[in-house]
């Protein structure tokens, strides 16, 4: 892999340095982190294009056992852990006082935890290493989401393209409603993953066994921890911690469901005659290989190879020509998938397209 390829994938630390430079710059320039993720990034994609480019099959275990390419990742748990923390002192101690922003400090943030938080989560969690999960419920307890550690490695990806997967977008349904089907039934799935799983093993479903209980009281604990310790050193209740903590979760793992969105929607596995559906190929998953924004996301966009091949790492994962493609990278899809009708006059057509190039066994359309 080439020595800007290997330096690209540090790319996602320019949002911090530019959350530290609109704090210290105040009002309007703490926006200057969404600007940059949402203007910028797309400009700068259009400019320098797609990356189609592969690694051979026989460097790809050697690329996937670099040591380089995990303490990025590892890395990253410490940065959003003092992010987090900085985002405490900003709200208690620092400048942050008028709506605007609050508002704009905290979508900045959310664009950390979330766009890269996650994405790093997402990463670690498909790993086996104990230290990897580790590290993955870590970034997931910072925006209260650790139930998708479970839902997506052993609901998702089992049950991806199909109507059974929450999260899996729809055709004609709008981001908006997809969003409370996906959190809340994700969230109930998860619950009934690992409860089936406990009773397989004999163990009650009640018990700090059960991981589900553990992920409601870790991010509570931790947000009571950063309050307590800002109240000490303001000397009075600080209020601003749990409410910067938890709209920035709540906007971070948002975030997550518009990336969930895009990445699946309309795509529909096919069905045998007797209802079972096929295994997942690289045609499942929408696709955008823009260069620049796949080094912030992880290559993340490589969505189709992911979950070919749930375990590869992000530095080895693989362009297919034969994939479906997003006309646009991420940051663009992101602010299209807010406006439906735009969206639907957007990928509507791509999906007939995709649909006819997907016919089943017997020239049926799904």
């Amino acid at each position: 892999m080439s020595v800007i390829k290997k330096i690209g994938f540090f790319s996602a630390l320019i949002l911090v340095l530019l959350l530290v430079i609109g704090y210290q710059l105040d009002g309007w320039w703490n926006f200057i982190t969404l600007g940059f993720v949402f203007i910028i990034i797309p400009l700068i994609d259009s400019l320098v294009g797609k990356d189609p480019e592969n690694i051979s099959d026989a460097k790809i275990k050697i690329i996937s056992e670099e040591l380089y390419y995990r303490l990025i990742t590892y890395l990253w748990v410490y940065v959003q852990m003092a992010v987090v923390i900085f985002g405490a002192y900003a709200v208690t101690l620092g400048n942050i006082s008028s709506p605007i922003e609050w508002i704009g400090f905290i979508l900045a943030t959310s664009l950390i935890t979330g766009g890269i938080g996650i994405t790093v989560a997402h990463e670690l969690g498909h790993k086996k290493s104990k230290l990897e999960q580790f590290y993955s419920k870590t970034l997931l307890m910072t925006v209260c989401y650790m139930h998708f550690f479970i839902e997506h490695n052993r609901g998702h990806h089992v049950h991806v393209a199909t109507p059974v997967d929450p999260a899996t977008s729809r055709k004609h349904e709008h981001f908006y409603k997809f969003w409370f089907r996906s959190v809340f039934k994700g969230y109930k799935s998860a619950w009934r993953i690992e409860n089936d799983s406990l009773r397989r093993k004999e163990k009650s479903i009640f018990g700090f066994e059960n991981q589900m209980i553990w992920f409601h009281i870790l991010p509570l604990l931790f947000c009571a921890i950063l309050t307590v310790a800002f109240s000490y050193l303001t000397g009075t209740l600080a209020w601003q911690v749990p409410i910067f903590f938890f709209a920035q979760s709540i906007l971070a793992f948002t975030l997550l469901e518009q990336v969930n969105y895009i990445e699946h929607y309309g795509i529909v596995r096919n069905q045998d005659q007797n209802g079972k559906y096929e295994r997942v190929t690289q045609l499942h998953s929408w696709n955008a290989n823009q260069l620049v924004s796949n080094f912030f996301l992880f290559q993340l966009q490589r969505h189709s190879d992911h979950h070919l091949n749930a375990i590869r790492r992000y530095q080895v994962l693989k362009h297919y020509d034969e994939s479906p493609q997003l006309p646009h990278g991420y940051p663009t899809m992101i602010i299209l998938a807010l406006f439906p009708p735009v969206w639907f006059k957007l990928m509507n057509p791509r999906l007939e397209d995709w649909k006819i190039h997907n016919l089943d066994k017997h020239g049926h359309e799904q």
